[in-house]
This record gives structure tokens, sequence and C-alpha cells, in this order.
């Protein structure tokens, strides 16, 4: 039985695998000790350290178009909303996204974080000219040869997006996370605000998917379906779980709520399921000049994974 190296955190859909009471059929994953995941992210992206890893979605696009030497399964482990993750001062001047034209906005980590890319699309949505915006890193890119645009750039050297926007030199900050009394979110009701744009155009934001080295597919055709079906049954007993009342985590109780509201499985895998809030991803990180190429989204999944949903 081959081992598989495989980076992941623990979570509702994948608690199964972890568990052990799933696994891929001829296959044993080997779970990597990777505390920050992310961290896990750039040594998948720069030195190929895992076999299988989940992965933010528009860091594997990135690292596609650049060349990266693996491939994505139709296998969304993580999705959320993300207008929660503007955030402004509470009595400052920014009461709307268009108020933000001009100005300086932070951003956690990279440019292409998957949290930004949402957030700044919900601004978009909004009415804000992205570009008309300075986008301020905390950190930089984990694909090393992405060039960022001429409007975006890194955070002074021993400052903190809070401490900026505290002190008024960032007008809003997104994917930050702070808690602090003087900082409140921009939309209102970010949750509800989320849940209009799932409810009109059937858009549920994915953060992560998994992928897996190409010369191990290559290898091993019969590795990418027998994936697929593994993360699949961890993921139906997890939704199974969440029909029946689960609600330990703030997570269960957000995908309990979507599947309320569209009366199907808050985390469907597969292409087709997922085209359309796929295809919106693609198009944002093209308008934010993350993308370049466009690309089919046949070209970035495994082939023999296509017609496979759950």
């Amino acid at each position: 039985m081959r081992d598989l190296l495989t980076l992941t955190r623990a979570q509702g859909a994948n608690r199964a695998l972890i568990n052990r009471e799933v696994a891929p059929a001829g296959y044993r994953l080997s779970f990597a000790d990777e505390p920050v995941l992310v961290k896990g992210f750039r040594k998948m992206v720069r030195g190929l350290e895992y076999d299988v890893a989940e992965m933010a979605l528009t860091t594997y696009l990135t690292a596609k178009e650049h060349g990266a030497r693996f491939t994505a399964l139709p296998v969304f482990l993580v999705r959320d909303f993300h207008h929660g993750a503007v955030q402004v001062l509470r009595d400052g001047p920014v009461s709307t996204a268009k108020d933000l034209a001009g100005g300086r906005v932070g951003v956690n980590r990279g440019y292409t974080v998957t949290t930004g890319v949402w957030g700044r699309a919900a601004l978009a949505d909004a009415g804000l000219d992205l570009d008309s915006v300075t986008w301020v890193l905390s950190g930089d890119e984990h694909v090393a040869t992405y060039v960022r645009p001429a409007n975006v750039v890194s955070a002074p050297e021993g400052t903190s997006l809070e401490d900026l926007l505290l002190a008024g030199d960032l007008e809003a900050v997104i994917g930050a996370s702070i808690d602090h009394p003087d900082v409140t979110t921009l939309f209102a009701d970010p949750e509800e605000t989320a849940m209009g744009v799932l409810r009109e155009r059937g858009v549920f934001p994915v953060n992560h998917l998994v992928v897996v080295r190409d010369d191990l597919l290559a290898e091993q055709p019969a590795l990418s379906v027998a994936l697929f079906e593994a993360f699949a049954e961890a993921k139906r007993r997890y939704v199974g779980r969440l029909r029946n009342g689960l609600e330990e985590t703030k997570q269960d109780s957000l995908l309990r709520r979507v599947m309320t509201t569209t009366g199907r499985d808050p985390l469907p895998y597969g292409l087709e399921p997922n085209r359309a809030t796929l295809e919106e991803l693609m198009q944002h990180a093209r308008d934010q000049h993350i993308l370049v190429r466009p690309v089919a989204l046949e070209d970035i999944f495994v082939a023999n994974t296509l017609a496979l949903h759950d």
C-alpha cells in the first residue's frame, strides 16, 4: 500500500479521513505535522514537499500559471463568506465601499490570498474601482515569480495592519481579523449581505481545494479517482451529521444556514456543481491582475475527475 504524505487541516469535511474511518482505495494517507497551514501551502508551491495538499484556490491558480507541477482535484474542502473580512474604523470616514477610492487598504499576507480576492470582489460589487486603491500587504506571495501590480505595496517593516488602521494610515483592511472596540466591519450585516449573493447568484465562495503532484498522477492514473472518492465519502459523512443537527463550530452553523437556504449539500464536490462559483473567482483574479492568461476550468483539474461529482 502506497503511503502519501498529505497536508490538510482537521475540519468537518475531512475528519473521517484524519480519523482513518475512510481511506483512498490502495493508499494510506500520512498526515504532515504543519501547525500553520499557510506555511504548508508555501512548502508545496516552492518545494513540492507533499504528495497531496490542501491549498488555497487562488494560490493554486497563480502557481499553475507559473508552472507548478501539481494539479487540482475538484474537492473543495473550505468555503466561506468574505464580506465580514473588510474592516474599517467604527467612527472613521469610510461608510461605503466607494469611500475607499483613492485610499489605502491593507491586505493580510499576500495580494493573491484567496480571502483578499473575494474581499476585493465584494468591494467591487459594491461599486469600488479596485484600481483606484493602493493595496498594502502585510506579507509576500507564496508564488515567488508572481509580479504584483503597481498599486500594490508592502507595509512598512515592523508595523501591523491593525496599528496602521488605528493610526489612520489605512482606510480599511481585508482579512486581518482585528478584534478592537474601535474597529468594525464595512458591511453592516456581512453574513446577510453574503447570503443575498448566494440567493441571487448561487455563489458560495470556495477557499481551499486539494492538489496532487503531477509525477504521481502520471505514474498512477487511478490515484486521482481514489482520492476524490475518499474525500467525497468523508464529506458525505460530515454533511449527514450537519443534517442531523451538528452545530459544534462556527463553520458548522454557517454550513447549516447555507444548506437551509439552498436546500442542497453546502459542500458540493466536482466541476459542474461549482462551475459558476469557479468562473466568477477566476474572473475576479483576472480583473485584479492576478491571472494573466485565460484558461478553461477543464484545464486546471485532473482530466479523469472532470465527470465526478458528489
